[in-house]
Order: C-alpha cells, then structure tokens, then sequence
C-alpha cells in the first residue's frame, strides 16, 4: 500500500496493492491495523453507496458536530473527480480544497476526516461509489455548500453538472458561519 499526501495534509490519497490475474483482482480496501498506521483510526459505524450517470455532482456535504464524519471513501466502478474542503476555522487550509480522480480501474481511496465538506463529480455512466463513515448519518446536523461557490473556487473543469435541488441551492461558505472550531 502506498500512501501520499495531498495539498491540505489531513487528507490522504492510498493506492492498496492489488493483485490482479487472467482471474480478475483481489485487494484489501480496509484493514484496521494498516489504516491505523497512517492515522485513521476513526471507528467506522455506517457504509454507503451511490450510483449514478455522467455528469451526476453530489457535495458539497457534511454533517455539523458532535455528528461530524470522517469518510474513507473509493470508487468501484466508473470514475469521479473527488473533492475535500477544509471547513476547520482554526485550520491554516481553512477553506481550501483538494481534488483527485478515483476510479475503478485505479482502486484508490481517500480519507477525508471529520472538519470537511465532500462531494464529487462523476466521469463516467453507471459509476459507483462507495464510502465507510466514522458517525451515523443525522438529518437535523447535515450541511452542505454550494458547488460552485466562488469564495472557495474548485475547479470541476468545463461542465454544467446534474445537481439534486438541494445541492443547487445550497449556501455559500460564508453563509454557514464556522461549524468546525
């Protein structure tokens, strides 16, 4: 397994090692003593899994402590471009973002930890994404940002997304005031 960094230090790209033969591929997505050397050492209590077509944009999402998610999350089929937002006030990347593209065909994962919005773009038809979550979901904390909002600036490349209507109208960064001290 190898580990790299990415720009906001607390989020962290894994590349597992897989194993692959004229039978297919075998590769351990989680293992708790492996994944507790690099520092995530989070408690996961629910797992969830979206599919969806081109084009599909789902974020930017988090959940408001003491409900507060970190998520490991992986692609299994397609491909999507992943997004992380530091939403920690006292974080020097306050506000900052980070992108990869996982895919099925590469098998990596991202941790992202409780302190972040999330969402992700996906490339290809019928993608699937999965992630493992540190806290159960709660509707009367979840939270979310608008895509496209111009004080954080992602850059999702030339696309107009398919967006739910509560992801199109979701407030802006300064809008939410500071839910991670």
């Amino acid at each position: 397994m190898q580990v790299e960094p990415t720009s906001i230090p607390d989020v962290v790209l894994i590349k597992p090692d897989v194993f692959r033969d004229d039978r297919g591929y075998f590769m351990e997505s989680f293992h708790l003593e492996k994944f507790a050397d690099l520092g995530i050492k989070g408690k996961f209590v629910q797992d969830n899994e979206s599919q969806s077509q081109k084009g599909v944009l789902r974020g930017l999402h988090f959940q408001r402590p003491p409900f507060a998610q970190g998520k490991l999350v992986r692609v299994i089929r397609g491909a999507v471009l992943d997004v992380a937002v530091d939403l920690r006030s006292n974080s020097p990347t306050f506000g900052k973002w980070v992108t990869m593209e996982l895919s099925g065909e590469n098998k990596w994962l991202c941790w992202i930890p409780e302190g972040f919005a999330h969402g992700f773009l996906t490339l290809e038809d019928n993608t699937v994404f999965s992630y493992k979550c540190t806290n159960f979901y709660h509707k009367a904390s979840e939270g979310s940002i608008r895509w496209n909002d111009p004080q954080i600036g992602i850059d999702w490349g030339n696309i107009t997304p398919s967006l739910s209507e509560k992801d199109a109208i979701a407030p802006l960064l300064k809008e939410i005031g500071f839910p991670f001290a």
